[in-house]
């Protein structure tokens, strides 16, 4: 009996410039897209180019474009995303740029974490009492709907606005800002909205919802830089930013 085969169409190609070449790939039980990216560089083309870390969705560092979506490849199975005659198409992340192959280079997308104040800062030392955070407050639930976002670029390279505007800070880094604003403990609330409420902040979002969509993690960034937009509008009424 013939073994079943894929048809595997993979983008090739240094920078921006490159084209899709294409594999046949045997097709087997509970086969994940990363399984058929490995296999192509094992047996066929060792020279292929891609990311991967974990195998089991923890560190995001596989995600790639799969039929026109961004995903996790290790954890999207072929039999849930291959076409009715078994094909696939696997390309690099879009709105980032290309290094090689499969790899994007990732520099700008984290960039953008510093620049709407995305790190903590905290009032205490090590030498004082852990603070307490009551699990129930409506600050720390916000931050806890957010809070889970591992970087790994799937709603920024979802992200329409993105596409049309490179300086736009995108979900990961606007989602990330919200967890921080409401952390009880963080001391730069104020400094972090006037930062978000510039023209390429959380007021250039059209609210599509694509980052929520596709989220592996099933976080809502949508929801939060919708709550960016009430706090940052509702500071500068106030005068504060």
């Amino acid at each position: 009996m013939q073994e079943e085969q894929l048809t595997v169409s993979v983008w090739r190609g240094q920078g921006q410039e490159g084209h899709f070449e294409n594999f046949q790939v045997p097709r087997r039980t509970s086969q994940t897209v990363l399984d058929v990216v490995t296999h192509i560089q094992r047996h066929l083309d060792p020279d292929l180019g891609f990311r991967f870390a974990c195998r089991v969705g923890m560190c995001g560092s596989c995600a790639m474009t799969v039929n026109g979506v961004a995903r996790w490849t290790c954890r999207t199975h072929v039999q849930k995303v291959v076409g009715a005659d078994n094909t696939l198409q696997i390309a690099p992340l879009a709105n980032l740029p290309h290094i090689r192959d499969l790899v994007t280079d990732m520099r700008q997308f984290f960039d953008k974490w510093v620049k709407p104040e995305g790190r903590f800062v905290g009032k205490s030392n090590r030498h004082q009492e852990f603070a307490t955070v009551k699990p129930d407050s409506v600050e720390r639930q916000h931050a806890n709907q957010g809070i889970e976002c591992i970087g790994c670029g799937v709603c920024y390279s979802s992200c329409d606005v993105v596409a049309q505007r490179p300086d736009y800070l995108g979900p990961a880094a606007l989602n990330r800002a919200w967890t921080l604003v409401n952390d009880e403990r963080d001391t730069r609330k104020l400094e972090r909205l006037a930062a978000v409420a510039g023209d390429a902040g959380c007021h250039a979002c059209h609210t599509q919802g694509s980052c929520t969509l596709r989220c592996p993690k099933q976080l809502t960034p949508t929801a939060s830089i919708a709550g960016l937009k009430r706090l940052s509008a509702r500071a500068a009424m106030k005068g504060e930013i």
